[in-house]
């Protein structure tokens, strides 16, 4: 089994234990904080379920059927990840509402403060496992789930506040005013998720910074007289580069494929925790005027 498998495994469990602690003592203490953080939870054992199966199917080998393979599975994942994290805070967000118009009061305040303490230990103790496969992997979706993971440190310590706040002060609006907030910050935290992952389904070209890095390379090989058509994208742990690299027309073939393959083992050691794909077109003159009379039309 793959790191980045365990990883959502461990998530899973780990989600598994902490729905049914926060599920029970958030009903039947009455906190809309501490249910928030339940369903919160629950839609992490949902999401870690899900990232397992994309993970699963992420590594596929290309097939007849997908020639590039299942790599756009990663950022789909993340789409539906942020995605979720977002109607849960709106969930939590009408919950919230409905206490501050219909207030009542809540029990188990110390139950609810003990599994709320556990939770952040146990979450801080995922967090760092979770950071740790995304560096080391650089996987899209499991620095997704770190992120979601890590929100919930600062929910959950946000909730065992406002708990104590409450039980201090014996003012139950601080529960649904707390709920408010946490759904904001969940909503926050679930955009640049949410946005990374659509651009990638839209095939957006890499950061000017990287594109700028790739140029270095080819402009760098002397037996090179141009370049243009230089296209990008990122899909999942993949990155595909195409271009045109204009040769002098009396070099051999045989010479020009050993410059593209150096050109090649350099782009790739530019980003050496993705599969980097580049194909180079060969041209013996610099058509680029020519293609851009063909766009036109």
């Amino acid at each position: 089994m793959s790191l980045e498998k365990k990883a959502t495994v461990v998530s899973t469990s780990v989600a598994g234990v902490l729905v049914l602690l926060k599920m029970t003592v958030g009903v039947l203490s009455g906190s809309v904080a501490v249910l928030a953080s339940a369903i919160d939870s629950f839609l992490d054992l949902t999401v870690s379920l899900f990232n397992y199966f994309a993970l699963h199917n992420a590594e596929k080998n290309p097939d007849e059927t997908f020639h590039f393979g299942r790599s756009k599975i990663e950022p789909l994942a993340a789409v539906i990840e942020g995605t979720v994290i977002s109607f849960s805070a709106f969930f939590i967000l009408y919950e919230a509402l409905e206490k501050i118009i219909h207030p009542h009061e809540m029990q188990y305040m110390l139950e609810s403060i003990y599994v709320m303490i556990a939770s952040i230990i146990i979450t801080g103790f995922l967090v760092a496992f979770l950071i740790y496969v995304a560096k080391k992997t650089n996987n899209m979706v499991i620095k997704a789930d770190a992120l979601h993971y890590k929100t919930d440190i600062f929910s959950n310590g946000a909730v065992l506040f406002g708990l104590g706040a409450v039980a201090f002060t014996g003012e139950s609006l601080i529960d649904p005013i707390l709920g408010i907030a946490i759904a904001a910050y969940m909503i926050y935290s679930a955009y640049p998720i949410i946005k990374e992952g659509i651009l990638m389904l839209l095939d957006a070209a890499l950061s000017p910074e990287d594109i700028k890095k790739i140029e270095k390379v080819i402009w760098s090989e002397p037996d090179i007289s141009g370049f243009h058509d230089l296209k990008t994208r990122e899909s999942g742990s993949h990155i595909f580069i195409t271009y045109h690299a204009v040769f002098n027309v009396s070099i051999s073939l045989y010479d020009a494929h050993l410059v593209t393959d150096k050109i090649e083992a350099r782009v790739c050691a530019l980003f050496p925790d993705k599969k980097v794909h580049l194909l180079t077109h060969m041209d013996p003159y610099d058509d680029s005027d020519m293609n851009d009379e063909e766009e036109q039309w």
